[in-house]
């Protein structure tokens, strides 16, 4: 499938119309699973109780009440320590909130044959495994990845306990909005044809 390049009008075939395009070749007997209800019918109460009116704190905060968390885990980049600081404020406010920086190990480049930016110098690289054992320890009931780098991203969802949203993404270039690569006609310009090797 192709969904994101479809030319039957996908908003109204899929939004309105609720037009099944796989012509029923899937099951979704997940959805009746008790551990998946929750999250698949508290997400989609939002909504039609707020329209479009809820940020993303704003769900995050009222999804894990309706859960009944206590706990909230915050996996971050030391590149969003300040959000991170702020974030953990307002959570507190709710929860018990437990946080765990990208650089927590102290992992070394050059110990796990990762290159160094320069050569000289010390280099620590992220530590996701670590970021969700230690709140795995804490017994998080979820955890928010706040600009986790691609693939440390990965690494964390798997290894964390509880289940994981994500919270922001880190873009270096784009002020950590990754998606102004679709508003900005000068951006999309620059990746329309761009190679990589």
């Amino acid at each position: 499938m192709k969904c994101a390049s479809c030319k039957m009008k996908v908003k109204n075939m899929c939004d309105k119309e609720g037009f099944d395009c796989t012509g029923g070749k899937y099951t979704l007997d997940e959805y009746l699973e008790e551990e998946n209800k929750p999250f698949h019918r508290s997400s989609g109460c939002f909504q039609a109780e707020y329209g479009n009116n809820l940020t993303r704190l704003d769900e995050v905060i009222m999804f894990a009440k309706r859960q009944g968390y206590k706990k909230i885990g915050m996996a971050f980049c030391i590149g969003l320590v300040d959000e991170a600081a702020i974030l953990e404020k307002i959570l507190s406010q709710h929860f018990e909130v437990y946080s765990a920086c990208c650089k927590i190990g102290g992992l070394k480049k050059e110990d796990y044959e990762i290159p160094k930016v320069k050569e000289d110098k010390i280099e620590i690289i992220c530590d996701p495994v670590l970021q969700a054992k230690v709140l795995n320890k804490e017994k998080t009931e979820l955890n928010l990845a706040v600009g986790l780098c691609v693939g440390h991203d990965m690494l964390f969802n798997k290894y964390s306990e509880a289940p994981v949203t994500t919270y922001a993404v880190k873009d270096r270039v784009l002020g950590n909005n990754p998606l102004a690569v679709c508003y900005s006609s000068y951006v999309r310009k620059k990746y329309m044809n761009k190679k990589y090797e």
